[in-house]
């Protein structure tokens, strides 16, 4: 399992374990926080095609479907 500090999330870097539209390598571009420091929204952006898709960070810790860095 990945670990994930929230605070360093923006601009960290991730692998697809299988990449959907010739889309490997992403980074995450955008975080926004509560007023409790809680993510309420996560996007990440691929790297070739520039597309942004907001993602459950969550989903960042499973090393079955994400690495962390540029794999």
């Amino acid at each position: 399992m990945n670990k994930i500090n929230p605070k360093k999330l923006l601009n960290s870097k991730w692998t697809a374990v299988i990449p959907a539209n010739k889309e490997k390598h992403f980074i995450v571009s955008e975080v926004e926080f509560d007023e409790d420091d809680m993510v309420v929204l996560c996007c990440i952006e691929a790297v070739m095609s520039k597309r942004s898709i907001p993602i459950n960070w969550h989903e960042l810790k499973d090393e079955s479907n994400w690495l962390y860095g540029w794999k």
